[in-house]
């Protein structure tokens, strides 16, 4: 009689990812959220005299290419951050200060 015995396969080793997937680029780390709040002093970016609440991509998350520095966030209040993300001219302005960000880089 033939004794089959259990011989499991060994786990693969897990491999060791090299690049940052495309949510870890878009994460903003407590290190530059710190920068971001001390450049704004708590108040929005854009209005200048509500109280910031909002953190906002310039480049959007999907297409940004390297880990979130400050310079690619403005602290921004609601109703500012949704002008800049919903309106035609928000979106607008929101690439023109994407390109005015990377060119001081």
């Amino acid at each position: 009689m033939i004794q089959y015995g259990f011989h499991p396969a060994p786990k693969p080793a897990k491999s060791k990812r090299v690049k940052l997937t495309q949510k870890q680029k878009g994460d903003i780390s407590q290190q530059v959220d710190k920068q971001l709040k001390a450049r704004s002093h708590g108040l929005c970016e854009l209005c200048d005299n509500a109280l910031a609440t909002e953190r906002a991509h310039l480049i959007g998350r999907k297409h940004i290419n390297h880990k979130t520095r400050v310079a690619d966030l403005l602290h921004l209040c609601t109703k500012c951050h949704d002008w800049l993300d919903e309106t035609p001219e928000g979106i607008r302005a929101r690439r023109c200060m994407a390109m005015l960000a990377s060119t001081k880089e």
